[in-house]
């Protein structure tokens, strides 16, 4: 059946119960703490259409790196995670390849978060690559899905993490606006830092530093972060880079696209010295040859943060130039820098997510297909629905909840029990729940969706009457054959039919009778085999009955008189008609006067 679903977001797959931070080790079986005191839940009982590959001895890697789940059926998959809806959360997504399908060929494939667009995941042959991305979750939920993009390159992940933020964390951003990780350094530094180091657990990886520029370490044994708002690690600012001498520079090259992009940065400053009277740290930070601060002085045993929202593209230049009262050159401990998404999507409508919530956990097989966001991004809508799209520029992704369409499918998928009550779903306009097991009453709901113009509901269980919100539906295309205990009527409750006749109301033309046809043959043709039979009888014994009265009036000259016969015959013919009259009038009153569906 043609159509297309209203419906709105629901949750996934699978979720995870508590607060955000979890680590989810991607197709391993067990549980267990890393070299980091992290510790890794495996996913293994979590989806049915995946599989857990283990990638090949001949690629070291870490061991949350050596195994994977690979997706292989379904165009999109998602991991749902708990979470406090208004949270500020970092989720990393890892990927290493490791040739485990031996076939040396690295996939690409879309990452997505909540109905966004995150990524276009590009896995090495032999390299750890990972994504990272900073949101305010907008529900009490947040979904992160894998999306097939290219034949036969299945998607994968070897790793998943979600952390919480504090909320006044990078509160420059508007909340409706996600930040992609470009980068995240530790200059001078020798080892990466992160959790336990970095309480957040962000990733600050050592800057490789240019001939020019020098690395210098930190005297201060305490260094105080509690005037720095985004909280960076202590451990950061220990390390710096510096010139070798006053009149120099330090360039900053994230290595921005060519197109434009928005970005937000920060820059991070902790003095390695305690100055005497003599000394002064003074510099500028300059984009594009355009000054975008005051002169930075940074402190002793505590940390400065300057941030910069700012469009770039590859010829962008970050640069620290010191001041003309400076004697020493300008330094810089870390840097974080991010792309700025495009406006988020709310998701889809809370009145579908709450009906597609109880099919869910009514019916678990659903689960197998549903997963993320119903509707968006919009090339990665649900199997078996269909949503419509704004037209609006960008906007077009946002399912608008006045124009959704419909369950254009749910047949053949063994949906067993009795239906749940998604009447919140009001702006469906076909369901389609044909061919399965649902038992139980129809309910009463199901006609009253203000949009609804086809529902489906044959080849089921359902019993008892049908609702007068259904059968008084001028509007409403309704099929329910191959229901034998449904009732036509709440008065007798007499099952529709024993044929499996169809019932509908359409918009237009006259009123859908049921087909009578069967049952008055089956009850006339009997009649006009046993009348021919009689006919036929009668005949002969006339014809007989005529010869001898023939022969006895020549021998005695009788009266020529009406034949018994023809007298018989015909008064057993009057009888047959007018019972095949009668038989007709009543199929015919009896269809006028028990209908199962109005007129139209």
């Amino acid at each position: 059946m043609a159509g297309c679903l209203v419906l709105l977001l629901f949750l996934a797959l699978l979720s995870f119960s508590g607060n955000a931070d979890v680590s989810i080790d991607c197709g391993a079986f067990d549980s267990y703490a890393d070299e980091n005191s992290i510790v890794w839940i495996g996913d293994d009982d979590l989806f049915k259409n995946s599989q857990s590959e283990v990638v090949q001895p001949s690629n070291p890697a870490s061991h949350v790196m050596s195994t994977l789940r690979v997706f292989t059926t379904l165009k999109k998959n998602c991991y749902s995670i708990t979470a406090d809806k208004g949270s500020l959360v970092l989720v990393r997504a890892s990927f290493f390849y490791g040739n485990y399908d031996k076939r040396s060929s690295p996939p690409s494939f879309g990452l997505l978060f909540d109905g966004n667009h995150w990524a276009t995941v590009k896995t090495s042959l032999d390299q750890l690559v990972y994504y990272e991305v900073m949101y305010v979750v907008k529900s009490d939920t947040t979904s992160i899905c894998l999306a097939q993009t290219q034949p036969n390159q299945f998607p994968f992940i070897s790793a998943l993490e979600v952390r919480n933020l504090d909320s006044k964390m990078y509160g420059d951003v508007d909340p409706n606006y996600a930040l992609f990780l470009r980068s995240r350094v530790a200059f001078g530094a020798n080892t990466t830092v992160r959790f336990p180091d970095d309480g957040y657990d962000r990733i600050w990886v050592p800057a490789r530093v240019g001939s020019e520029l020098v690395s210098v370490a930190s005297g201060a044994i305490l260094i105080d972060v509690a005037n720095a708002p985004d909280n960076p690690p202590p451990e950061v600012l220990q390390n710096a880079i510096t010139t070798s001498n006053t009149s120099g520079s330090i360039t900053l090259t994230p290595g921005f696209p060519d197109q434009d992009v928005s970005v937000y940065m920060n820059l991070y400053f902790s003095e390695v010295t305690e100055l005497d009277t003599t000394q002064k740290r003074s510099f500028i930070a300059y984009i594009d040859n355009m000054k975008s601060s005051e002169p930075i002085i940074p402190p002793y045993g505590a940390a400065k943060e300057m941030s910069a929202n700012f469009t770039a593209s590859a010829n962008t230049s970050i640069s620290l130039v010191s001041t003309t009262d400076s004697t020493l050159p300008p330094l810089i401990n870390a840097m974080e820098v991010f792309y700025v998404s495009d406006r988020l999507t709310d998701g889809t409508n809370s009145k579908d997510v709450e009906g597609l919530g109880e099919l869910q956990n009514t019916f678990r097989v659903l689960q197998e297909y549903w997963s993320g966001d119903p509707c968006l991004p919009s090339p990665y809508t649900w199997e078996r629905i269909s949503c419509s799209n704004d037209a609006i520029p960008r906007r077009k992704l946002i399912c608008v909840p006045d124009v959704f369409g419909s369950f254009r499918d749910l047949s053949s998928l063994d949906l067993s029990g009795p239906l749940p009550d998604f009447s919140s779903m009001d702006a469906l306009v076909t369901i389609d729940l044909h061919n399965n097991s649902i038992t139980g009453p129809i309910q009463d709901f199901l006609g009253a969706f203000p949009n609804l113009k086809d529902l489906n509901l044959a080849d089921n269980s359902f019993s008892g009457p049908i609702p007068q919100s259904i059968s008084s539906n001028k509007k409403l295309k309704f099929v329910a054959s191959g229901n034998p205990d449904l009732c036509v009527s709440g008065k007798s409750c007499q099952p529709t039919s024993t044929d499996g006749t169809i019932i509908t109301s359409t918009p237009s033309g006259g009123r859908k009778k049921s087909n009578k046809l069967p049952v008055i043959l089956g009850t006339t043709i009997p009649i006009f085999v046993f009348f021919w039979a009689i006919v036929g009888f009668l005949v002969h014994h006339k014809r007989r009955t005529a010869a001898i009265a023939a022969i006895t009036a020549d021998k005695t000259g009788g009266a020529n008189r009406p034949s018994v016969a023809n007298t018989m015959m015909g008064q057993v013919g009057e009888a047959v008609i007018n019972e095949i009259r009668v038989n007709i009038q009543d199929q015919t009153t009896s269809e006028n006067g028990d209908q199962s569906v109005p007129q139209q």
